[in-house]
């Protein structure tokens, strides 16, 4: 790999939004992953991938362009829609003033330079100008992506005390792109875990789902976390032997965040409470870790019995024996026949309801619910059963 080509291929409405900026004489230089990702030989990134820092202050961005969302603006960023209606990041050139940890206070009205200096880690410190196609790598960052190193910005120390968060980034970048971790900044994020301490559990768990998605393998994504300190902080219960039994974690296409963290946590339900993870993935989570893993057999009956006990977690669990056993299950085509078949496995799927038993006399509430758990149960033993004449028929017997 050549330190920098001659011309990147930006995309046309990157490209206008910067044309616009510089002709209202504001210097916009193309910053951000996406040059980092092009540098490393990757497929050129969509429109949306390319962010922009610029001079111009965000008022500025918002009067120069029609359409655009205040994402950021208190951290001047501003979000620009291109006319097929695509989001672009175009941040002001900023400088740290202040920072506890957690968050910086910034002020307008520095230089690229300055701009590239209060960045993370070196392959981030990069900038292309796409409309003059010239690049400023102040940190030789092209450099560290030739050997392959993670390194912060100027004094790693300080890189981390502005933000803790760096630390996590650190080890994703890592995990990611298979880098090594430079030493005095590994030694830096070991000495200053303790701030991780006071970040907020939405920062951080957005960092581990990212994480989890885009390791080039999950076992060293999870290695890192805890050799860091990560884990001793926000997740004791990650555990390395189960990241390693997970054979099919790293191929899995989906990359689940919930379900990979079922299999290599000891305890998900708690890690994604304190992670402050949505109610719908706290669900998830229970189930999979609750439900039998799977059918008792392969068999018509079990497999309709395993339907009805696991309810909405079947596709989960079957994702998760993948990530486990890093293939399906061999109850999989067993699965897909029941379903084929249009078996009823819950209430629902029976050809009554409660309104129907009603009008047998059957007072509602419980009376009603255990009858129609005792239809349920008599339609998995024999599916043909499912006919309305033939529920209500044994409705009437069993009162």
């Amino acid at each position: 790999m050549t330190a920098f080509p001659a011309e990147l291929s930006i995309p046309e409405p990157v490209r206008e939004i910067a044309r616009t900026l510089e002709s209202a004489g504001h210097e916009t230089w193309c910053v951000g992953g996406a040059l980092r990702d092009a540098l490393l030989g990757g497929a050129p990134g969509a429109a949306s991938d390319y962010d922009l820092a610029t001079a111009a202050t965000p008022q500025q961005v918002q009067a120069l362009f029609r359409r655009t969302k205040p994402i950021g603006v208190r951290f001047g960023t501003v979000g620009v829609l291109d006319r097929d209606r695509v989001l672009h990041e175009v941040t002001t050139f900023r400088h740290d003033v202040a920072t506890d940890g957690r968050h910086a206070v910034v002020r307008y009205g520095a230089s690229l330079e300055d701009d590239l200096a209060r960045r993370d880690f070196t392959v981030n410190a990069i900038a292309y100008h796409p409309l003059r196609h010239e690049w400023r790598d102040p940190y030789d960052g092209a450099a560290d992506l030739r050997a392959g190193v993670i390194r912060a910005v100027g004094v790693a120390a300080e890189r981390f005390r502005e933000d803790y968060l760096r630390i996590l980034r650190a080890v994703r970048f890592a995990a990611r792109l298979d880098f090594s971790i430079d030493v005095p900044t590994w030694e830096a994020m070991r000495a200053n875990r303790g701030g991780l301490a006071g970040l907020s559990a939405e920062r951080v768990r957005d960092e581990w789902f990212k994480g989890l998605r885009t390791a080039g393998a999950v076992l060293r994504l999870a290695e890192l976390w805890v050799e860091a300190g990560v884990a001793q902080v926000w997740m004791p219960e990650l555990d390395l032997a189960l990241a390693q039994r997970a054979k099919g974690a790293s191929h899995d296409p989906l990359r689940d965040p919930v379900l990979l963290t079922v299999a290599i946590t000891r305890d998900a339900t708690a890690v994604l409470q304190r992670l402050k993870a949505s109610n719908a993935e706290l669900t998830r989570a229970r189930r999979a870790v609750t439900a039998p893993a799977e059918p008792a057999d392969a068999s018509a009956l079990a497999m309709r019995r395993w339907r009805a006990a696991v309810g909405g977690a079947a596709d989960d669990l079957v994702a998760l024996y993948r990530i486990r056993h890093g293939g399906a299950p061999e109850w999989a085509e067993a699965l897909a026949a029941s379903r084929a078949r249009g078996e009823a496995v819950d209430r629902g799927g029976l050809a009554v309801d409660g309104a129907d038993l009603q009008r047998l006399g059957l007072t509602a509430g419980p009376v009603v619910g255990r009858t129609l758990d005792r239809l349920l149960e008599a339609v998995l033993e024999r599916p043909d059963r499912n006919t309305r004449d033939a529920l209500l028929a044994l409705a009437r017997e069993l009162g």
